[in-house]
Parts: structure tokens; C-alpha cells; sequence
């Protein structure tokens, strides 16, 4: 009897601390003190929870009372408490990024490895194994290894990805109408494909309230799916080229992806302290010896335009709101483009359609 109530103890611990309810609510630390006092009948202060493991936390003993009222069996509870614990954002051994900007991922566990992602500040990652140094890590659709020193795990990682977690509209039908306000009658702004994932700043009466970049908007609460997420992994994936693209399309577009990650600032055009959309763009092209006009708007004007079939990695996409371009981005190839977006992504890369293209020019010399 004892050794069961001990394991009633442990697994009701791991259920209250683990649960995908606490997780949904990262208001503070305080509230995980909270949690903890009304089941263990112990005061936890936010200090004492940032320093003590999960062990230490979750062993606490319970008040009688407590069992008393259980109905589950221990095993139940033990089942119950590994179902909770792998709920927690979709990871069961959950890593965060402790990095100022990006941390690489790498092939093998070297220095001199090749890469093929980053884990941006603060992102996720499923922690799988150890190699000395070095972890082998999961986020997204990259796997490899990252140094260790680089990454909170445990108690900690979960206290950071509480601060850090964020609320998307995942889009749940074919065209999404983006509106201006949160009503049927005003203007349509743009549409937004099924399964994109838009930033949520807002939800009220049937309406969310939407980022677009870096604007606000509103789509119907009724077309599209809330979820907790956290950021993760970039693959460094190879683009797709086609035959007769020119040496300078290729290397404009890999240089523009190695800033996915860095910050986007309003009126910024530094590819490594922040820029904005036109200025990421105008900063790309400055590299190569191109010289552009600041805004989007003017940059529209800037090349000859073409359709949407003709383009090609180096080109550029515009989108507009109520008729005026108000973002630009680089088609990088494979449907894919590369853009400053807000201030909560950064630099990113996005399909091309995840807003409707208002249109499409070329600057660079034809092949």
C-alpha cells in the first residue's frame, strides 16, 4: 500500500505540472506556484519553482485528503501523467534556444560540419540524444546537432517556452477573406491560403484580430483553428533551381537567406541589426551593386512587371491593402519567397501565397 500510494503521489504530481491546461496559460510563474500549493498544501514561491528540478517539485507530498478523493488507480494516473507530459507543445523532452540571435544546426557534431538549419532565439526543439558537446536535436523538418551549451532543458526550458509561446489562427479553409475590420460589410484586404498560420493579437466576438506582416486585421473566427505555438527550426535546405538561371539570381537569394532570423525594425536596413521589407530588399540588392528606392511602393515601379508564371529566384512580389503595395518580398524559387515581416518573426521565409500577390517585377537583367 505504501508503494502505491507513493506512485499515486508521484503520477498526480507529473498530471498537475505536465497539464496542457497549465501550459495554456503563461501568465507568470507565479501561477505554477499556485498549481503547486493547492495540491501539496506547501507554499512555492517564483523563485523557489525557477530553481528547483521538476523531480523536486512534483515529489512533494500530497494531503490525504487528496487521496481520499482520487478514483483513479495508480496505473491510471501514471498513464495519465506520461500522456500530459508529452502534451506539452507537441514535445516530450522539450529544448529551447539560449541565444542572443540564432543557434546552427549542424550534420554532424563539428564545428566544420555542414549546416543544414538554425534554431532561432527562443525556438523549440525535441531533445533525442548526447554526443559529448553536442545535442542531437528535432524542430520543424530539421534534425542535427547543435552545440549544448546553447540550449535550456528541463524545468527551465519549459519556463522560457511559457514566456515565449504564442497563439496562431491556422487557416481551415480553402481562401480565407482577411478584412479591415471585424465585420462582413467593409473592404476584403487580402486572401490567405488553407494551413497558413497567421499571428493572433486578439480574439472577440466571433472576430480575430490578426497580424498581415506588419499590420492588423481581422478574419472570422468561424474558418480557422487556434493552437499554442512555438517557434522552430529553419531548413538551410537547397533551393530548386530550373536551367537558365543566371549565377546572380542564385547567389542574391542565398545571400538573402542567410538573415532569415535576424530582427525586422520599421525604417531599419541593416540585414543584421533589423530592417523592414523594402529595406531587407534594398539591402540584398545593394550587395550586388543594384540601387533601389526605399519604399515598396516606389520599388514597385522600379523594374518591368511580369506574371506570376514568369518569375524567377531574385524577383520580386509585392502585396498591397485597399489597392496600395504596402510589402515586398524576394522570390528565393520552389514557391517560396524571403521577406522582413514583423516584428515577432523577423526575417522569414514564407509561400509566396500566403497573402495574394498584388504583383510581380523583375529588376535583375533577363537570362
Amino acid at each position: 500500500m505504501r508503494l502505491q500510494s507513493a506512485g499515486i503521489i508521484f503520477a498526480v504530481g507529473m498530471t498537475l505540472y505536465a497539464c496542457p491546461v497549465y501550459a495554456a496559460h503563461p501568465a507568470s510563474v507565479g501561477s505554477a506556484a499556485e498549481l503547486v500549493s493547492s495540491v501539496t498544501g506547501q507554499d512555492r514561491r517564483a523563485e523557489d519553482l525557477q530553481t528547483e528540478s521538476i523531480k523536486e517539485v512534483v515529489s512533494a507530498s500530497i494531503g490525504s485528503a487528496a487521496l481520499l478523493e482520487s478514483e483513479k488507480t495508480a496505473e491510471e494516473y501514471k498513464a495519465a501523467a506520461m500522456e500530459a507530459e508529452g502534451a506539452l507543445w507537441g514535445y516530450t523532452n522539450l529544448g529551447i534556444s539560449n541565444v542572443n540571435d540564432n543557434l546552427n544546426i549542424r550534420k554532424s557534431p563539428s564545428e566544420d560540419s555542414r549546416m543544414v538549419g538554425k534554431l532561432p532565439k527562443n525556438a523549440a526543439c525535441e531533445l533525442i540524444s548526447e554526443e559529448g558537446e553536442w545535442t542531437y536535436i528535432r524542430s520543424g523538418k530539421v534534425e542535427g546537432y547543435v552545440k549544448s551549451e546553447y540550449l535550456l532543458s528541463g524545468w527551465n526550458a519549459k519556463k522560457r517556452a511559457l514566456e515565449e509561446v504564442s497563439t496562431v489562427a491556422v487557416v481551415d479553409t480553402s481562401t480565407l477573406k482577411v478584412r479591415e475590420q471585424p465585420n462582413t460589410e467593409c473592404e476584403v484586404v487580402t486572401l490567405v491560403p488553407k494551413g497558413e498560420e497567421l499571428e493572433v493579437v486578439d480574439v472577440s466576438d466571433g472576430w480575430v484580430k490578426i497580424m498581415i506582416d506588419d499590420e492588423e486585421n481581422y478574419v472570422s473566427a468561424d474558418y480557422v483553428k487556434l493552437e499554442e505555438k512555438l517557434a522552430s527550426a529553419i531548413t538551410m535546405t537547397e533551393l530548386l533551381y530550373g536551367q537558365g538561371v543566371s549565377d546572380i539570381r542564385v547567389d542574391l537569394c542565398q545571400f538573402a537567406k542567410q538573415y532569415v532570423g535576424n530582427p525586422y525594425v520599421w525604417g531599419g536596413t541593416s540585414l543584421t541589426r533589423g530592417a523592414d521589407c523594402s529595406g531587407f530588399v534594398l539591402s540584398v540588392y545593394k550587395n550586388f551593386g543594384i540601387s533601389l528606392p526605399r519604399t515598396s511602393s516606389s520599388q514597385a515601379n522600379a523594374g518591368t512587371k511580369i506574371s506570376m508564371s514568369q518569375a524567377k529566384p531574385g524577383d520580386l512580389i509585392f502585396y498591397a491593402k485597399g489597392g496600395r503595395i504596402n510589402h515586398v518580398a524576394i522570390y528565393i524559387g520552389n514557391g517560396q519567397v524571403v521577406h522582413a515581416s514583423s516584428p515577432r518573426t523577423g526575417i522569414k521565409i514564407s509561400n509566396y501565397n500566403y497573402r495574394t500577390p498584388a504583383k510581380v517585377v523583375r529588376i535583375l537583367p533577363n537570362d
